[in-house]
C-alpha cells in the first residue's frame, strides 16, 4: 500500500457510478500503511537536530495528512453507493455484493435488514395492524441509550484499520469545512422561528398571501461553478443533495455557490 495506489483508487471511484471491487482488508491495509509512516516519522524526528525544520519529518507529515484525506474521500464516495446497493437488495432487485470491504459488508447487511424491517412496519401501519411505533423506539426512549450502528468507518478501524483521526482531529468522517460552511451560510439570515433577522413575526405575518407566492423566490438564481477541492455532500436550498468533488462542474443555487466561491472551494464559470 502506498499513496499512489490510494490516489488511483480515489480516481477510479470518482469516475464510475458503480462500486469498484476492493480487497476486504483494504481499510486495514491503509491503517497499517499510515501507522508505518507515523513510526518512520518518529524515528526521523529522533535523528533530526530540529524536528520542526527537518525536511524528512515535514515530508512524512504531509504524506500522512494526504493519505488520511484521500482514504476518507474514498470512504465517503463509496458509502453512498453501498446505501444505493442495499436499497436495491431490500427491494428484491439484483444487487452485486462482491467487492466490498469487511466494514462495508457489515454496513450493507445492516442496511438491508433495517430497510426491510422499516418497509414491513409501513405496510403494517397501512393495514391498520400497527400504530407505527416499534418496540426498539420505545426501548430507546425509555433507556435513553443510543441505537448502535453496525457500519464501520475508516476512523473506527484504528489499531489495525485506517487512522483514528483525520487531519481535522475528528474521530470519524464528517462533512468537510466547505460543506459545513455552505450549510451554515444557506441557513444564515433566518432566526429560530424561520423569520429573517431584523424582521419581526408581525412584519412577516403582515405579508399575508404574498408569502405563498414568494416561497420559491430565489431558487431560479443559479450559478455554474467548477469545484476546486473535495467538499463532500451538501443539501441545497432547492432541497436537492449535491455530492461535490474536485474538478466537478455543477450548477448550484446561488445561495449555495457563493459560500464555496468565497472560500476558494470553487471557481465561477459564468
Amino acid at each position: 500500500m502506498n499513496l499512489d495506489e490510494l490516489r488511483s483508487v480515489q480516481s477510479k471511484e470518482r469516475s464510475k457510478d458503480s462500486l469498484q471491487h476492493l480487497r476486504e482488508s483494504f481499510y486495514a491495509e491503509v491503517g497499517k500503511y499510515i501507522s508505518e509512516l507515523r513510526e518512520e516519522r518518529e524515528r526521523a524526528a529522533e535523528r533530526a537536530d530540529s524536528p520542526f525544520d527537518s525536511e524528512e519529518v515535514n515530508r512524512l507529515t504531509d504524506e500522512i495528512k494526504t493519505a488520511e484525506e484521500v482514504v476518507e474521500a474514498i470512504y465517503e464516495r463509496r458509502v453512498g453507493k453501498v446505501v444505493k446497493r442495499a436499497s436495491l437488495a431490500a427491494a428484491d432487485m439484483p444487487a452485486d455484493e462482491e467487492g466490498l470491504t469487511t466494514e462495508e459488508q457489515e454496513l450493507f447487511a445492516d442496511l438491508v435488514e433495517r430497510i426491510e424491517s422499516n418497509k414491513q412496519t409501513v405496510l403494517d401501519v397501512l393495514a391498520g395492524e400497527s400504530d407505527g411505533t416499534s418496540s426498539d423506539e420505545s426501548s430507546d426512549a425509555t433507556t435513553g441509550s443510543p441505537v448502535d450502528t453496525a457500519a464501520g468507518t475508516p476512523a473506527d478501524a484504528a489499531n489495525g484499520g485506517v487512522p483514528e483521526t483525520t487531519s481535522s482531529g475528528a474521530d470519524a468522517p464528517r462533512p468537510s469545512e466547505e460543506a459545513e460552511a455552505v450549510a451554515a451560510d444557506s441557513d444564515a439570515g433566518a432566526s429560530g422561528d424561520g423569520t429573517p433577522d431584523g424582521e419581526s413575526r408581525d412584519d412577516a405575518d403582515g405579508a399575508g398571501g404574498d408569502a405563498g407566492d414568494d416561497s420559491f423566490a430565489g431558487l431560479d438564481d443559479r450559478t455554474t461553478v467548477r469545484i476546486t477541492s473535495d467538499v463532500g455532500e451538501i443539501f441545497g436550498v432547492d432541497e436537492r443533495a449535491y455530492d461535490l468533488s474536485t474538478e466537478d462542474v455543477v450548477t448550484l443555487p446561488a445561495a449555495n455557490a457563493e459560500p464555496l466561491l468565497e472560500r476558494d472551494a470553487a471557481e465561477r464559470l459564468e
